[in-house]
């Protein structure tokens, strides 16, 4: 079994606080006893290895992750089995992000760090845009690099597949959906929704700050996490 939250914001992403450093984010994480997590920033992994070099030091596994967003403005929740292929479809993710500069006055700071929290430098294109990737051509490149598409957060109502789609696409083999810390009762959720039956649910966060980082609750009947890339 293995306590998970596969969705935390940065201070790289710009609605992350400047307290969601690497040492802040795995340090809750381990203080509250969770096993696997993953940083996913919007349409960026720049803050990743730091993360991961963090979680190696203190125990806590990280998980290469990255939210992107698509150009019918749903979010997708992208993790991967490598930093190596999280870079490759980041790199991708950032081609197809429009050029505008972030205004930090308005946005927010955009803060690159190393493993010693100490800022790097600033992303100056703002990472809080939807890319021209489609869901499918997404889908395409999550997947040829190894990686899982999750629908992220589908119960809420903007930036979801569902509120801005209005159905789950059925030409792409999706195997996970997302649900938010918003559903109290994911089986409720779901025996009211039957066309979610079919997918695997996971509850992540979405944590912008260190208080909403999951508790120690949602969790997978896996031993390795290596388990989650296998085809079922």
């Amino acid at each position: 079994m293995i306590y998970y939250d596969f969705h935390i914001h940065s201070a790289l992403s710009p609605c992350g606080d400047a307290d969601m450093t690497p040492n802040n984010i795995v340090g809750m994480a381990k203080i509250i006893g969770l096993d696997a997590i993953a940083v996913s920033d919007h349409n960026t992994v720049g803050n990743m290895r730091s993360v991961m070099a963090v979680g190696r030091q203190l125990g806590v596994e990280v998980i290469p992750a990255m939210e992107v967003e698509t150009e019918e403005e749903v979010h997708i929740l992208t993790i991967y089995p490598s930093p190596e292929a999280a870079e490759y479809a980041a790199a991708e993710v950032y081609k197809k992000l429009p050029d505008i500069k972030n205004r930090p006055d308005i946005f927010g700071e955009q803060c690159i760090m190393d493993p010693d929290d100490n800022i790097i430098g600033y992303e100056e294109k703002l990472l809080l845009s939807a890319t021209a990737f489609s869901i499918n051509s997404l889908y395409d490149l999550v997947t040829g690099a190894g990686g899982i598409f999750i629908p992220a957060h589908v119960d809420r109502h903007s930036y979801s597949i569902l509120s801005n789609l209005g159905f789950m696409p059925d030409d792409i083999d999706i195997r996970y959906i997302e649900l938010s810390k918003r559903v109290e009762d994911p089986k409720a959720y779901t025996d009211n929704r039957q066309e979610l039956k079919k997918y695997k649910i996971l509850r992540n966060s979405d944590a912008h700050y260190l208080k909403d980082i999951s508790e120690k609750d949602a969790h997978l009947d896996i031993s390795d996490i290596g388990d989650l890339f296998k085809k079922r």
